[in-house]
């Protein structure tokens, strides 16, 4: 929304409003959804729906896979873009970090709850006899596993920064899930690398998530961890040091899982295994629906060519938008990656998504509907010039004989 008014020199001066500035604490509906289903099931007990009740548990899924996607359908594209004069203002806005911090307290409390949940051997005071059931707690599991993919996106946000408090901040936040090479990989690897088949979170043309996941997820760890080994190494230090970033994230996630195992037993352990997996998946879906099939392109030195906008999906899908700190406007993200999230923008010449975020996701888990959808888009693109597109190394000479070029 835009309004203006008049200087005492007569000057006309725009005055803008972020119409989505409370709406920012709707991103803290991941972190605290554990508790909403645990009120869902004792009140489905209280008033008699014993069966139906267990579904409560399963509220993270069913916020991923078909709220959010319904929503971004319903609301549409965001379509506000900050004018350049308020862009200053708006970063040194201090309310939008402290929208960003209030995630980690939510998200430990709802962890420490899941694993009390997971391990109670009495939950009458919910109206359940025992403890949870095994379809219960994979339901729990998934949904903390969910605040976990969403925590990384929050870690995300804060590890670009300059702020020393701010990449602590991002090292805890991803502890739940034992990512925390992420930190590094994703700054110094996949910034550098984007949209490049030596990017690991970068997808390929004709690649499936499923061969995309092991790739990106191994890959990333290995990147990760050569990235600090050489940092160390031009300090004169081996990698085997507190001073590893790598290792310290690291360290955490066994200070706190194993702070768990002690206060629930080692009961615990599997469920914190399960939701770790689930949740750093659904980040590497995000990934993979990111940068699918785009490829920036050599000069005549042999260098790529500097990241743009047109390197990156982007999304302006607003509930989305406001669940994920902005995160869609990616194109935006890789052109100014220390930007913080209120004041990312959404980029002309950049390619589009046909759909959020949330709605994507699902589609990449089939790859035959994903590539229908997909592979004609990433053609459009590039005009038609399918030897631009970053193609999977192994599906190659098909590809380029299926579009009449020699391999």
């Amino acid at each position: 929304m835009t309004t203006s008014e008049q200087s005492s020199h007569g000057e006309v001066t725009p005055q803008w409003r972020d119409r989505k500035r409370y709406l920012w604490l709707f991103g803290l509906v991941a972190p605290t959804s554990l508790g909403l289903a645990a009120v869902l099931v004792w009140a489905s007990h209280r008033l008699g729906w014993d069966r139906p009740a267990a579904v409560w548990w399963w509220i993270g899924p069913l916020l991923v896979y078909v709220l959010l996607p319904i929503l971004d359908r319903f609301f549409g594209p965001d379509g506000q873009n900050p004018p350049e004069e308020v862009m200053e203002q708006l970063e040194r806005d201090r309310y939008y970090r402290w929208c960003v911090y209030a995630f980690i307290p939510c998200q430990l409390a709802s962890l420490v709850f899941a694993a009390y949940l997971w391990t109670a051997p009495d939950l009458s005071w919910l109206g359940i006899e025992g403890g949870l059931g095994l379809w219960s707690k994979i339901g729990v599991a998934f949904t903390v596993g969910v605040m976990g993919g969403v925590g990384i996106n929050t870690a995300h946000e804060l590890g670009h920064k300059k702020d020393d408090l701010e990449r602590w901040l991002s090292k805890i936040t991803l502890a739940q899930t034992g990512y925390g090479h992420f930190y590094i990989e994703h700054n110094r690897g996949h910034h550098v690398r984007v949209a490049t088949p030596e990017d690991p979170a970068s997808a390929r043309f004709a690649e499936s998530f499923w061969s995309f996941l092991p790739r990106s997820v191994w890959g990333g760890l290995r990147s990760g961890w050569a990235l600090e080994r050489t940092r160390l190494r031009r300090m004169g230090k081996g990698p085997w040091t507190v001073r590893n970033d790598v290792l310290n994230a690291w360290a955490m996630t066994v200070v706190l899982w194993g702070a768990l195992a002690v206060l629930f037993g080692p009961g615990v352990l599997p469920f914190l295994l399960l939701q770790a997996v689930y949740g750093f998946s659904l980040l590497e879906t995000v990934n993979y629906l990111e940068h699918y099939g785009l490829l920036r392109q050599r000069t005549e030195s042999g260098r790529y060519v500097r990241c743009t906008p047109e390197h990156s999906w982007n999304s302006d899908h607003l509930v989305t938008n406001i669940f994920l700190f902005h995160l869609q406007r990616h194109s935006d993200h890789h052109a100014a990656p220390t930007r913080r999230y209120q004041t990312l923008r959404s980029m002309d010449g950049a390619p589009e998504l046909p759909a959020g975020y949330a709605g994507m996701i699902t589609l990449a888990y089939f790859p035959p509907l994903w590539r229908k959808v997909m592979d004609h888009r990433v053609l459009a693109h590039y005009r038609g010039d399918i030897t631009r597109v970053n193609i999977q190394p192994s599906k190659r000479h098909r590809v380029l004989a299926r579009y009449g070029v020699a391999g």
